[in-house]
């Protein structure tokens, strides 16, 4: 298992058992609170494990080695496994637009709940963005999709727990509409960065090139090595969370062979080594 999987199951493993211990919290406030919109929330929770060992799955096969059958990795598994979760936080999301707009139509009004109802979303707030927080950190270090959608995940659980702690509040202050109105916006939020994870992920399946910022820092490493005298071509390709980088440098078209090829060879190790999300680069050598 690579570093990627490793940091990327220890995380799991956390948010795991957070999410479990979270589940229960809220679910046995929201019975002994007689808060129906806590057991709800709890029921958000519970998602959340699914959707861990969704990532968990997806970062595993996209870190195997190539084979015959896959000569050039398995990365977008990876990015596969985040569309996957795209498309729950969407549907999470459009759940809780839905029932926040039918309480409204329906003119339905919260039993009012107890105090422990209350203290429990505010506990589930500050988990699910200590959550949201260290697995998007997580996320950024290894360049994980899963992880991060992951981490919407966690943010969208402690949105959903905004809601909740409104509605509760409302409800207890004598304003039952306030958590179906919050719910309406909140799933907005939601919804909005499930699709902006899925353009990502989806981009990242169909040969996408890198951002500029990136080629252009490639063109730049590439450029200070001695001996290159033009750079003729440089496509990009992103292959899940990976860069493949295809290059036509120009020397002299006097040097020796050998000298020709050892200049390639350093433009080759310097990209790689600069630039940590580049799997491989092919390197071409034209004559100036």
């Amino acid at each position: 298992m690579d570093e990627r999987a490793k940091i990327a199951r220890a995380v799991g493993r956390t948010t795991i058992i957070a999410n479990a211990a979270l589940t229960l919290v809220k679910l046995l406030a929201g019975i002994f609170a007689n808060s129906g919109a806590m057991i709800s929330d709890a029921a958000h929770s519970a998602s959340d494990v699914l959707s861990t060992i969704i990532v968990l799955i997806g970062v595993r096969l996209s870190s195997k080695e190539a084979d015959r059958e896959h000569p050039f990795g398995h990365e977008r598994y990876e990015s596969i496994a985040a569309i996957v979760l795209a498309v729950i936080l969407f549907g999470t999301g459009l759940l809780i637009g839905v029932e926040g707009l039918r309480k409204i139509v329906s003119h339905e009004a919260l039993t009012v709940p107890g105090p422990l109802a209350l203290a429990a979303a505010v506990i589930s707030i500050v988990v699910k963005e200590v959550m949201y927080h260290y697995t998007a950190r997580a996320a950024k270090a290894i360049d994980s999709d899963a992880l991060m959608a992951d981490a919407w995940h966690h943010r969208s659980d402690s949105l959903s727990s905004v809601g909740a702690l409104i509605g509760i509040g409302g409800a207890m202050l004598g304003f039952g509409y306030l958590d179906p109105a919050a719910s309406i916006v909140i799933s907005v939020f939601v919804m909005k960065a499930a699709v902006d994870i899925f353009r990502d992920a989806s981009e990242k399946t169909i040969d996408t090139s890198a951002d500029a910022k990136t080629e252009a820092a490639i063109f730049d490493a590439v450029s200070s090595v001695e001996g290159i005298q033009n750079i003729d071509l440089l496509r990009t390709r992103e292959f899940g969370s990976r860069i493949y980088v295809e290059l036509e440098i120009a020397v002299d078209g006097d040097l020796p062979l050998r000298e020709a090829h050892a200049i390639a060879e350093e433009v080759h190790d310097k990209v790689e080594s600069a630039f940590p999300r580049v799997k491989h680069v092919f390197v071409h050598v034209n004559p100036a």
